[in-house]
Parts: structure tokens; C-alpha cells; sequence
């Protein structure tokens, strides 16, 4: 059997498939011809599959996505042409949680702002961000955070603020059982609208949908409070970016964060960027060397199992 591993993984991943199948590394000219040759693939978030892929991939059985978010996959068409798709739910979860709050705190605490100013000599007055003036840097401390999507991260997100930071929690996920609801840290918001108001974190960790994209935009964040901070690690395009640069270059929101943008990579001249009270990363809430190495594994076993016979995990088609 001949697996294509389309997109960079951690080394440990590429070692088991060796094992047990040939590979086609996603640096090798012949990863090219996937269509004609693929038994089975693995894909991270970079490499979209459409309509066209699956039909021309004759001998392709499955498809193993390399972390959780499958917007880039076509799962109709992969269900017409009878693939198997799977994801790796959960497994980074602990890292994108992390780089959830440090994206939050760098943004309340003007870190990168501060750090810019020093490197390039320019005077830094401490009063300027220790609150002794107006505009001073943000403590989450006793306030209240707001999360969007109670997933696997979102309760980690909503746990360790609560715990680490005695913050009182909000959540809003139509998505979670009434009856699982109680289940979870906070109090569960049934409108949206209703919590923007309340929070002095917005931390955004729900799904790309048809019924997500653009959900936070510009009347939804001027129901926030101005000394507030949004921050998002979930998929771009849930956040309007027009709205947020109005925002934060108007002033209405104290702070922002993105690991995630409607175009990737964004732009080097991306409105965003030229405000000093925005943070970016370039999608790498989930790149630590643990959680790579774990799903790494995951998404090849889980491919090799089903490319051998057996039933996958995380079957999604």
C-alpha cells in the first residue's frame, strides 16, 4: 500500500508509516501524482481535497487529517467516492489552550508592543502601561471571560482561567446538549448578544460553518466593553477582520489577538498589523513539539488501521 503524507508532520509519524506501507513525502516531486497512486492520505490543514481530488484518486481509500478542523476537505464528496475521512479531535487541545492565554495576556499587558518600542529605542515610560494613566495595560484577575464553543479546548480555555485566574466563565455553544450543559465550567449563555456585553475576555474556539463565518463582527463587537480583548485561535473568517481593525484603530476595544486569518498566511501588509494593540501568529496554536509528536502518531496509525482493514477512529465519512 503507498501512503502520500501531503503536508509537514512530526518525524515520529513518518517513522511508524515507514513501517508498514510505502511513503511519498510531501517534499518529493513525486507527491505530485498523488491522484494516480494514494492508497491512503494524510493532510494537514495547508492541502485542500475537492470534488476533483476525490474523483481522480481511483485507488484512494482514506484520508487521515493531521489535528481537528476539516474545512478544507470536501466530506461530500469524499462520502460520493466512498473515502474515509478522519480527524485527530482532542490531541492538541492542551496547546492551543495555552497559546490561548498567551496570546490574551500579551495582548492585555501590551507585551509585544512594549517589546517593539524597546528594540527600536524608543523611550519607554512605564506609566504608560502600569495603569497610573489612562490606556494602562489590562489584569484578568476576578473578571469575566467569554467563551465561544465548548469543546475539547474551550473547557480547557474556561477551566484554567477560572482556576489560574478566578475569573468568572460565560459560554456560548448551541451545538452542547442541554443536558450535557451542566456538565461544564460556568454559566451557559443562550445569546450570544447578551454575553458580549458582560465579558473582559472574548476567547473564541468554535468551528469554520456556514453558520459561524463572520459571526463576530462589527455589531457584535461594539456590544463589548472598550477595555476589553478578543482573542481567537479557532479558524479565520469566524472573526471579521474590516471590523476588528475598525475597532481597535477607533479605539472601541482595548486589545486583540489572532492565530488565525480568512487568508493564510496574511498578507505582510495586512491592516491589522499596523495597529500597535494587535497580536499576530501565523496559525501555531497547536505547535508544540508534545502535541506534533502525539497526533503525529495518531493520524498514521489511525490511517494505516483502516488501510489494513480495520474500522479508523475518528471517523467523520
Amino acid at each position: 500500500m503507498k501512503v502520500f503524507v501531503l503536508d509537514p508532520i512530526n518525524a515520529k509519524g513518518v517513522e511508524l508509516l515507514h513501517k508498514e506501507a510505502e511513503v511519498v513525502l510531501w517534499d518529493d516531486p513525486a507527491a505530485a501524482g498523488w491522484h494516480g497512486e494514494a492508497d491512503g492520505v494524510i493532510v494537514r490543514g495547508t492541502t485542500p481535497l475537492k470534488e476533483a481530488d476525490f474523483a481522480a484518486a481511483a485507488r484512494l481509500k482514506a484520508v487521515s487529517k493531521h489535528g481537528t478542523g476539516v474545512d478544507r476537505i470536501d466530506l461530500d464528496a469524499a462520502r460520493r467516492n466512498g473515502v474515509r475521512v478522519m480527524n485527530t479531535p482532542g490531541l492538541n487541545a492542551e496547546a492551543v489552550a495555552e497559546m490561548t492565554m498567551t496570546l490574551a495576556l500579551a495582548a492585555a499587558r501590551r507585551v509585544p508592543m512594549i517589546d517593539r518600542m524597546l528594540r527600536s529605542g524608543q523611550p519607554v515610560a512605564r506609566e504608560d502601561f502600569d495603569g497610573s494613566r489612562a490606556g494602562g495595560a489590562q489584569g484578568f484577575w476576578g473578571k469575566t471571560v467569554g467563551v465561544i464553543g465548548m469543546g475539547a479546548i474551550g473547557r480547557r480555555v474556561a477551566a484554567k482561567w477560572s482556576a489560574a485566574f478566578g475569573m468568572t466563565v460565560l459560554w456560548f455553544d448551541p451545538f452542547v446538549p442541554e443536558a450535557a450543559g451542566g456538565d461544564l465550567k460556568g454559566e451557559r449563555i443562550t445569546d450570544l448578544d447578551q454575553m458580549l456585553g458582560r465579558v473582559d475576555l472574548l476567547s473564541i474556539h468554535a468551528p469554520l460553518t456556514k453558520q459561524t463565518k463572520g459571526m463576530i463582527g462589527g455589531p457584535e463587537i461594539a456590544l463589548m466593553k472598550k477595555s476589553a480583548v478578543l482573542v481567537s485561535v479557532a479558524r479565520g473568517g469566524i472573526v471579521d477582520e474590516d471590523a476588528l481593525y475598525d475597532a481597535l484603530s477607533g479605539g472601541s476595544l482595548f486589545g486583540a489577538a489572532l492565530d488565525v486569518f480568512e487568508q493564510e498566511p496574511p498578507a505582510a501588509d495586512h491592516p491589522l498589523f499596523s495597529i500597535p494593540t494587535f497580536v499576530g501568529t501565523p496559525h501555531i496554536a497547536a505547535g508544540t513539539v508534545d502535541s506534533r509528536e502525539h497526533t503525529a502518531i495518531a493520524v498514521a496509525r489511525q490511517l494505516l488501521d483502516v488501510l489494513e482493514g480495520g474500522k479508523g477512529s475518528n471517523i467523520l465519512v
